[in-house]
């Protein structure tokens, strides 16, 4: 588990990353009062809340957005099972940082959030949603930037903002009644599902069956809820993987293909190239120069 914890301003933010092959918790409090925000892009995370002698459960799986009040009299415990990499960003904000933001945006919490902002008790949840596409971006750029030191604090930031206007656009748009939290629940479940096996992913009637939902509704929401149709995401998926292998161990670029899924060694090396900008042998040759 690896967790980056960062200031930013009126906000502390945890960036968190684990992958393990055994299921562990990850305990934590908070320090006085503050309104929390939690982004899920990706992993299968039970969440322990314990206060006033009372333990609640909240389930969190890839693509859910959380919020919710909490104190130093409660207690946190991610239980995150095994195989499935856990990438979330939890955002945190003292309440007595927030009356001091600017007008506009401290009348954005109190009209969207009052009872976080006015709590009755030690923890009190918010409103829970799965991710419009928007926020599943922010949720990535995050984990895939490479800048560091104060240019990375600059685009964290950014991130931040972005990642909470479009939680509050959610909240207060009639987006979210689109596509009901049901089907968005069976659409994160397909993509979880293909994610986990790319190499040999079910048919579209088949992935259809398996979660519940018609295929020609997977197919138009998936691409709705994504912005990317099934087919394409897989063949993302595979094409990432395929760099992940001749960048990281020994596999040949025939190896690497047969592993992904690809028969053909041609329709890899085009897609590849594609994608990427590069043959696969070449990507290879320049990790085994590297490498010596």
């Amino acid at each position: 588990m690896t967790t980056d914890i960062i200031e930013l301003h009126n906000f502390i933010v945890l960036i968190e990353q684990s992958n393990s092959d055994k299921e562990f918790v990850q305990k934590c409090e908070i320090d006085g009062d503050a309104v929390g925000f939690a982004f899920y892009g990706s992993g299968n995370v039970e969440l322990e809340i314990k206060h006033n002698n009372q333990t609640k459960y909240l389930t969190n799986t890839t693509g859910l957005a959380i919020s919710f009040f909490g104190n130093q009299k409660v207690e946190f415990a991610h239980k995150i099972a095994p195989d499935k990499p856990l990438q979330s960003i939890s955002i945190f904000a003292r309440l007595k940082n927030l009356h001091s933001l600017p007008q506009e945006e401290k009348e954005i919490f109190e009209k969207q959030l009052p009872y976080l902002l006015n709590p009755n008790e030690n923890f009190v949840k918010g409103p829970t949603h799965f991710m419009t596409l928007d926020m599943q971006l922010a949720v990535q750029k995050i984990f895939n930037t490479t800048y560091s030191g104060n240019t990375r604090l600059l685009f964290l930031k950014s991130q931040v903002n972005e990642l909470l206007a479009h939680y509050f656009a959610l909240l207060s748009s009639d987006k979210k009644n689109e596509l009901t939290e049901k089907d968005k629940e069976k659409l994160f479940q397909a993509k979880e599902i293909v994610t986990t096996h790319y190499s040999k992913p079910p048919t579209l009637s088949e992935l259809s069956k398996l979660i519940g939902l018609n295929s020609n509704k997977l197919k138009k929401n998936f691409k709705e809820l994504f912005g990317i149709p099934v087919y394409k995401y897989i063949q993302e998926e595979r094409l990432n993987k395929a760099y992940e292998l001749l960048c990281q161990n020994e596999k040949t670029v025939q190896e690497a293909a047969w592993e992904v899924g690809y028969e053909s060694l041609s329709s890899f090396s085009n897609a590849f190239q594609k994608k990427f900008g590069s043959r696969p042998n070449e990507v290879k040759k320049q990790f085994l120069s590297n490498k010596s």
